[in-house]
């Protein structure tokens, strides 16, 4: 969003929620579909891909490597893959917005093909650090010239002579694993990523769909993932199931605003991403799956919620991976509920697309909820919350979106002080959260 108008946004108190609705395609899956499918050997097709801002953005970068990659009118996105040796050096700049997913894993995908490649990103993503990938990703072989702290504009240059490695990774996450599982399928042998926490599997499943020669072992230090590289990759088809981290907004929305009832059709419900449900649940939430199923290799269902009266509860810091995007969402919930919910293990907030522990913590202390923090865990003291404050996003889109969640239960209104990011993975958010009888406008 680097150079774009603000749009401040409010949201006012309102009514019963009610409606069935289906939020947009699951983030990690659409952005492993496109760069997968980048490197596949044939044509990967994928409908109900997200096509937000974020997304949009690792499509234009998989063509700038030399993919095929159109859109056509059915909604189903086409690449036309060029083989797991066959990326080129782009021509221009590969700007990848507001997305830490989409630079990440690209650079996983370039760092064994000797190409070279310059990143860029928005204002928020240009102040993440890129550090957590370039240490394992530079064992590979791969050059980095990036600016102050690690961090965007940033230059690489692809191992010519790519060497495997074994990775255990110091804090856990799901996308430097995910970048050393990409960089290790140009590489000849076996690379090993080993995660003492388990995180998102979404990319060891997809690699499997995809015909990776990947292995799975679970030992006394940590789930070991081990891919032999230099096997080409069988185009798919895929269909994106909706996003949980998406979900979570109407969700929270539903559970405390009095007199709802809402559904909201085929979730994923892969288990390494349902945090957010299990607590929601341990609160008091009325949450039931309905229609439970599989589609595209993962579980997905219906989630029907209903408004509940929440209490506060504690959340372990071993089911942060599983609900890492949705702490935001999490903390508005907590403010309405009764007592203190205490979360821990947030330490991979502080380098999401702000520092979102301490965006959400100035969001709910503006708006008038008790709150202490250290530098992995928040608390929160819930009941009635006033609102009336004016949140600072810094560019984050989740916080955006969870503090106008907020308003809507407020004894008056919440204002964010811009919404335009939004668009990055929920283009329209405003209009199916009023669809279901939200309150949400622009802010004079």
């Amino acid at each position: 969003m680097q150079g774009s108008t603000p749009t401040p946004l409010k949201s006012s108190a309102s009514q019963g929620l009610t409606g069935r609705l289906r939020v947009p395609g699951d983030k990690s899956i659409s952005h492993r579909s496109l760069m997968l499918g980048a490197i596949a050997v044939g044509e990967t097709r994928a409908s109900g891909l997200l096509e937000g801002g974020d997304v949009v953005d690792t499509a234009k970068a998989m063509q700038a490597l030399g993919a095929k990659v159109e859109r056509t009118d059915d909604g189903v996105w086409h690449v036309q893959g060029v083989g797991v040796s066959g990326l080129m050096s782009p021509k221009g700049d590969l700007n990848f917005g507001n997305s830490g997913t989409g630079v990440r894993l690209a650079l996983g995908l370039m760092a064994s093909t000797p190409l070279s490649a310059r990143c860029i990103g928005d204002a928020s993503l240009s102040r993440r650090p890129m550090g957590r990938v370039i240490v394992p990703l530079s064992e590979f072989g791969a050059r980095f010239e990036t600016a102050e702290g690690g961090r965007l504009p940033l230059t690489l240059h692809g191992a010519r002579n790519a060497v495997p490695i074994t990775y255990k990774l110091p804090v856990a996450s799901a996308q430097v694993k995910s970048a050393v599982l990409l960089a290790g399928l140009n590489t000849p042998g076996r690379t090993t990523v080993i995660e003492p926490v388990a995180t998102r599997d979404h990319t060891e499943r997809m690699l499997k769909a995809f015909g990776a020669d990947i292995t799975i072992d679970h030992r006394e230090d940590g789930r070991h993932i081990m891919i032999t590289g230099q096997r080409e990759l069988k185009a798919q088809v895929i269909d994106v199931p909706a996003d949980p981290s998406s979900a979570a907004f109407p969700m929270v929305a539903a559970l405390i605003t009095e007199g709802s009832d809402i559904t909201i059709e085929n979730v994923m419900l892969n288990e390494t991403r349902t945090g957010l449900i299990t607590t929601l649940i341990e609160m008091g939430g009325d949450i039931t799956v309905e229609n439970k199923r599989l589609a595209g290799g993962e579980e997905v269902g219906d989630l029907r919620i209903r408004s509940s009266r929440l209490k506060g509860i504690r959340v372990p810091a071993e089911r942060a991976p599983s609900m890492i995007d949705e702490y935001p969402a999490l903390a508005v919930a907590a403010s309405f509920a009764q007592g203190v919910t205490h979360m821990e293990g947030l330490d991979e907030l502080r380098v999401k697309e702000s520092d979102r522990l301490a965006a959400v913590e100035a969001g709910l202390q503006a708006n008038g909820v008790a709150t202490r923090s250290g530098p992995d865990w928040l608390e929160v003291t819930g009941g009635a919350v006033a609102g009336g404050g004016l949140v600072a996003t810094h560019l984050d889109h989740r916080i955006a979106m969870s503090f106008l969640v907020m308003g809507i239960a407020s004894a008056k209104d919440v204002r964010v002080d811009d919404g335009a990011m939004i668009a990055t993975s929920f283009p329209n958010f405003i209009a199916l959260m009023n669809g279901l009888g939200c309150r949400m406008a622009p802010a004079s």
